[in-house]
């Protein structure tokens, strides 16, 4: 499946041996991201979105309840892409009870806008190094606290020992149109190098926004963005 698609399924709910009252049943979509404390990287769970299935009922002894649910994956949610995991974790909400959970992984796959993307970018001699989710800057906040990172490095190609790295981060954007924030991580070359990544001033962000129309061409406007950094 990809972000922006249905997802449908069923939760299948057996009684036990009493007659139980359920609030409610609820689908929570998760992953991990990385965030820094004190210096430190603690990894902690994001909540991308949280789908209320049922009204409270009453669940008979022995009895099995089966409740067909479907929803839209959000657009926002992070691909299955290196150490990204996401999964959905089913709950009940029992009073006076230990609610039960079940947790089962999901594979999200990239958007054709991202196939597009990463294609191109793997035709410029890079390969994906890392993808992770991180604690999202203020910023570039949204909805999510969180965004997820692709690191590419240079092996093949035109860029091959200008650039230590390129990141790129996604955001689904009006129309059905996406935004790329590019960073363009700049190899130290001598003196100019030495200061500027002494300056910080080694890497370049750049903020691109494509659309349908821009995928057949879109190769060429990522090289030409990183031509002009490198």
């Amino acid at each position: 499946m990809t972000a922006g698609e249905e997802v449908r399924g069923v939760v299948e709910i057996r009684g036990g041996s009493i007659e139980q009252k359920i609030d409610e049943i609820y689908l929570g979509i998760y992953t991990t991201f990385i965030k820094k404390v004190d210096d430190k990287k603690l990894t902690d769970t994001a909540l991308i979105d949280r789908i209320r299935l049922t009204e409270s009922f009453t669940i008979k002894p022995n009895k099995t309840e089966i409740v067909p649910f479907s929803f839209w994956l959000s657009n926002d949610t992070p691909i299955t892409a290196g150490r990204t995991k996401i999964w959905i974790s089913t709950g009940l909400d029992i009073k006076n009870a230990v609610d039960p959970t079940d947790k089962d992984f999901i594979k999200v796959l990239p958007s054709p806008f991202m196939n597009a993307v990463f294609q191109a970018i793997s035709n410029l001699g890079f390969r994906l190094r890392e993808a992770e989710c991180v604690e999202a800057p203020y910023r570039l906040r949204r909805r999510l606290p969180i965004i997820q990172e692709f690191e590419f490095v240079p092996v093949s190609g035109p860029f091959r020992g200008r650039l230590d790295e390129l990141e790129l981060i996604f955001f689904p954007s009006s129309g059905g149109a996406m935004d790329i924030i590019m960073q363009v991580d700049l190899r130290a070359r001598g003196l100019g190098g030495f200061l500027a990544e002494a300056l910080e001033m080694d890497e370049k962000n750049v903020r691109l926004t494509i659309s349908q129309a821009d995928i057949p061409n879109i190769q060429q406007k990522i090289s030409s963005v990183i031509k002009r950094f490198s």
